[in-house]
């Protein structure tokens, strides 16, 4: 049979036009998958928000639309936990995966250290821009700090050295602090919302890590958020300490007036969230961002109610170190769902990883990867949590060696609470000597399972030991350490073994690989 030129040629071109309309949808399919690969993170924490403040945990006055819709539509994770019950550790395990202890962030205003390997660092060498927002408490923001955001791996930041209220004094990539005029939180999703902006003009996937200062004390809030909760003053009489925002040192006031004013900042915090999300909805880039919210610590003295948990910040109780936590992500958690998985934030920096396809850091890692877990194909975590407050009573008297040049620790961003006639906040980060027993002191705990064992040591008293059943008694009424003392046992020597992990990566040695 003969085909003519012309013919031959519509052939050719009918073919061609059948291949492409063949691949230009798996070349879509493709180009969406490889986005699907590299989400971008935005990672938010508020600032002593305990596990109960929200309004999706039952809570009788706070207002938390955002949180509550983010829960009904995203992961909702019942069990999470802060990795330590006070601000400046948490942070270090977050940033870095490993518990705070290891690099000596012992309590709020110790540093981190410089040779530590952060989720900005590694995102960067996945070809991340990274940016930081708001409070960041593992050491000064100022340029020349070795453990500035800049120099553990962000690109830009507007970040203060701890909290901050209305019209807050910021630094931006490590400059003089400038005054912002407003509330805090829309401050901060506003500058986040620019950095996505330009990180998207760049093709670049993009890390946003948002630290609120908000609802740490002391408390202040917009007109219309305070009217919310005008009720609540007449509801709450009995008096509690806080800082003055007019004097900054410790003022004594009702309860209720300063529950009113927290959960103003709550509500406030909230709404700014909600603007990112809509921003990230309007972008078009919802779908493939992976939006992650928690808090540092449980609920602050001042502001805990006593329920459901026993404890507040400070303390290993339940109410001391859970905290909110939830992911949205409808790529990848297209339905939403709910787990008792126990989980951490030192679990972000291996699931970052994990899905940024970037290998860990090859050093001790208190967190896992919690892939398994948004795919819900983990329901129990295979490893156990351990907590611990160092008794850093052990330097007194031993004149340690600063880690990092004292001069490079001053904070240069004022906050309302003065401490030692200050409005600004320096660090401290020492060397560690050989370790002796001492070192192993301080209260702690460990949860395998459902069962977590607490051990106190009271100041030149005997050893305090504790055992719960989390799945039969979440608020931690029944000690079970003389049912159980084999279980209690067993536990005690986990949690022994785990602090000489711990107390090597002190001294420095991972720094040495």
């Amino acid at each position: 049979m003969h085909i003519g030129n012309s013919s031959l040629f519509s052939l050719v071109k009918l073919s061609c036009s059948l291949g492409a309309a063949i691949l230009l949808p798996l070349a879509a399919e493709s180009a969406r998958a490889a986005e699907t690969a590299r989400p971008n993170f935005v990672l938010l924490m508020g600032d002593d928000h305990g596990w109960e403040e929200t309004g999706y945990h039952g809570h009788p006055h706070v207002k938390t639309p955002v949180l509550d819709e983010i829960a009904a539509t995203g992961l909702r994770f019942d069990r999470f936990y802060a990795a330590h019950p006070s601000c400046s550790p948490t942070r270090a395990s977050f940033l870095t995966g490993r518990h705070p202890n290891r690099m000596g962030t012992f309590a709020p205003g110790r540093s981190f250290r410089p040779e530590e390997i952060t989720i900005a660092r590694l995102l960067s060498q996945a070809g991340y821009r990274c940016g930081h927002f708001g409070k960041w408490h593992v050491g000064a923001v100022k340029k020349e700090s070795p453990v500035s955001p800049g120099a553990m791996g962000f690109h830009e930041w507007l970040s203060h050295d701890n909290f901050f209220e209305l019209n807050p004094s910021l630094s931006r990539n490590g400059g003089p602090p400038e005054v912002f005029k407003g509330e805090s939180s829309e401050i901060l999703v506003a500058e986040t919302i620019r950095f996505i902006n330009s990180t998207r003009k760049a093709g670049q996937p993009f890390l946003a890590v948002v630290w609120f200062g908000s609802p740490h004390e002391p408390y202040s809030g917009l007109p219309a958020d305070l009217a919310l909760y005008d009720d609540l003053p007449a509801k709450y009489q009995k008096t509690v300490r806080l800082t003055s925002n007019e004097t900054g040192g410790q003022v004594t006031r009702p309860q209720g007036e300063v529950l009113r004013e927290r959960y103003a900042e709550i509500t406030a915090m909230d709404r700014a969230i909600g603007t990112l999300r809509k921003f990230l909805a309007a972008q078009g880039l919802r779908e493939n961002t992976l939006l992650f919210y928690c808090g540092d610590n449980g609920t602050s003295p001042d502001a805990a109610l006593g329920f459901p948990h026993r404890g507040m910040k400070g303390t290993l109780y339940e109410g001391g170190t859970l905290v909110p936590g939830l992911i949205e992500w409808p790529a990848r958690i297209p339905k939403p769902r709910a787990t008792l998985f126990r989980a951490s934030t030192s679990d972000l920096l291996p699931t970052l990883c994990a899905l940024a396809g970037q290998p860990p850091p090859a050093r001790p890692l208190d967190g896992l990867d919690l892939t398994p877990v948004l795919d819900g194909k983990m329901t129990e975590r295979p490893a156990p949590l351990y907590f611990w407050e160092f008794n850093t009573s052990r330097y007194a008297g031993a004149k340690p060696e600063p880690y990092i040049d004292p001069a490079l620790q001053e904070g240069t961003t004022p906050l309302a609470k003065k401490a030692g006639g200050k409005s600004t906040r320096d660090f401290l980060n020492w060397r560690h000597p050989a370790v002796t027993e001492a070192d192993f002191r301080g209260a702690r705990s460990i949860i395998e399972g459902d069962f977590k064992l607490v051990i106190h040591e009271p100041k030149g008293g005997a050893l305090k030991r504790e055992l719960f059943d989390l799945k039969a008694d979440p608020a931690e009424k029944t000690n079970l350490v003389e049912q159980q003392s084999a279980r209690a046992g067993q536990l005690q020597d986990r949690l022994r073994a785990w602090q000489e992990s711990v107390l090597k990566s002190l001294t420095g040695a991972d720094y040495a690989h």
